[in-house]
């Protein structure tokens, strides 16, 4: 696939892949609606405070995690097309509530119940892996999801505007954020309608179980329950982080702590009894996938979207004090961070569909963003700007790129787990995000490069010792095995059983 490609709207998936990343953009652009308008927010709501914005800010982020991994069991169950449409609707319900929101209690519940749009990222990688071949699955994910995560900037640069221009008065961003929340809602009807999951005859291959990722060994069985209790876990992270902000009280705190210990018992249980029946019986050998493969893809994303996200929340201060800059100008500069994405990522992922080599590119992208955030560890007043800011872009590519070459390999690893897949590894990335903002508040900006830039590496030896080549990662058709086959084939007698009744 080549870059003129993305012109030819004509081309069913073309325009498949269009309207997926338009969706995708505007889920980014309701979920950061929040931050370009906090000032003003802060103006006009008297009973507002800084801490409260911070912890909204918090609660942005909060049910991610979890909700990429529901929604990911969602897709392999549902299909992307219903997935996305309802996600869409649904968060607008949240979004409304917080324009509209005259007390804490309804500010902070309906951000809470906000985040978990950001699961809208793993539901369009699952469309655009049904709608383009694995050869060209690379550049197609990686062009979805740099437009797509440019509508966090986008909500940046034109929100205040339309708050100021279209509205006006202290109410004006209510009403920004509610057009947003009503855009949202009206594509997400448009989309059931204008789009497909996957060209005509396309098969959507489901798992046994939705209720938990599939294995194919005992070893895979603890490997799955051991990189699952994080990403709950790290939920007891931001439990800490708001009752230190005294939001939540010592009992409130434990309750909570509670809460997230039994869930991530309850995953477990659910883990077990999705695959200890599967392995008693016997995993058939063409069905067989390497789950080493997605503990190292985990480990990638943990490492940079988890970096990228923690990033650019300190990188403005960072420039401002280092350099002495007017806080536009540093803003301005740090955004070059996140502009990146629009070439990187599509980038990424078209070198991996061109190398021939998926694993030698996610290698050599993550060996990158080490060097890159070393580099950033040693940066201080006494560089030329121009050479941090080119340090700064440099890093950024290594980063994006390799958040493209990730979901490049994902689709190609076991085609009816795509989503539950896509949904743990996207969810590592918010658990990276909580982990390094978490540290953040424990060292300087020097130190903090220097730790994402170890963990940068630590992923790479762990994808050196754990990351596979990905079978048919670049034939014109995913592998399709018996056990494929057959549940093509049970769902064809169920559903042929449901019209004769």
């Amino acid at each position: 696939m080549k870059v003129a490609d993305v012109f030819r709207v004509r081309n069913p998936e073309i325009r498949a892949l269009h309207l997926t990343w338009i969706a995708f953009f505007i889920t980014f652009y309701v979920w950061f609606n929040m931050a370009p308008l906090a000032s003003s927010m802060l103006k006009s709501v008297d009973w507002l405070s800084r801490d409260d914005l911070r912890l909204f800010a918090i609660c942005n982020v909060a049910l991610t995690i979890p909700a990429r991994i529901i929604v990911g069991m969602a897709l392999d169950r549902f299909g992307p097309r219903r997935v996305f449409s309802v996600l869409m609707v649904t968060m607008s319900i949240p979004a409304l509530a917080f324009a509209f929101g005259n007390t804490m209690t309804q500010l902070l519940v309906s951000r809470l119940i906000l985040s978990s749009i950001g699961a809208s990222f793993v539901v369009g990688i699952h469309m655009t892996a049904m709608w383009f071949k694995p050869k060209d699955i690379g550049f197609a994910e990686g062009f979805y999801a740099g437009w797509g995560n440019f509508g966090s900037a986008a909500a940046a640069m034109t929100l205040p505007t339309v708050a100021i221009t279209l509205y006006g008065g202290d109410d004006g961003w209510r009403w920004a954020i509610a057009q947003s929340a009503i855009v949202m809602a009206g594509y997400g009807i448009w989309y059931w309608f204008a789009i497909t999951d996957g060209p005509a005859g396309t098969v959507h291959r489901k798992p046994r179980k939705a209720s938990a990722l599939e294995v194919s060994t005992w070893g895979d069985l603890v490997k799955l329950v051991l990189w699952t209790i994080p990403l709950i876990g790290v939920l007891a992270i931001l439990v800490w982080r708001i009752q230190n902000l005294g939001y939540l009280s010592v009992t409130g705190a434990i309750i909570c702590y509670v809460v997230i210990f039994l869930v991530v018992c309850y995953q477990i249980v659910q883990i077990l009894r999705v695959n200890v029946p599967i392995l008693k019986k016997g995993v058939p050998e063409d069905d067989k996938y390497p789950f080493s493969s997605v503990a190292a893809l985990n480990s990638t994303y943990f490492a940079n979207f988890g970096a990228e996200l923690a990033v650019v929340s300190m990188l403005p201060m960072f420039f401002e004090e280092t350099w002495g800059l007017s806080a536009t100008i540093a803003g301005l500069i740090a955004a070059s961070f996140a502009f990146v994405n629009l070439v990187a990522r599509p980038m990424g992922g078209m070198v991996s569909d061109r190398m021939g080599n998926r694993r030698f590119v996610m290698l050599s992208y993550m060996f990158g963003i080490g060097i890159g955030f070393a580099l950033m560890g040693l940066l201080n007043s006494s560089w030329p700007l121009i050479i941090a800011v080119g340090i700064t872009v440099f890093t950024s590519f290594f980063v994006q790129g390799a958040e493209g070459a990730t979901f490049g390999i994902i689709p190609s690893i076991k085609r009816r787990l795509t989503g539950q897949i896509s949904g743990m590894a996207g969810a590592y990335g918010n658990v990276g995000a909580v982990v390094y903002l978490t540290i953040f508040t424990f060292v300087t900006p020097t130190q903090f490069f220097f730790i994402i830039s170890a963990g940068a590496f630590i992923s790479w030896v762990l994808c050196i010792m754990w990351l596979k080549e990905p079978e048919s990662g670049f034939s014109d058709e995913y592998h399709v095995s018996s056990v494929d086959l057959q549940i093509e084939e049970e769902e064809r007698l169920r559903a042929a059983g449901q019209m004769a009744r």
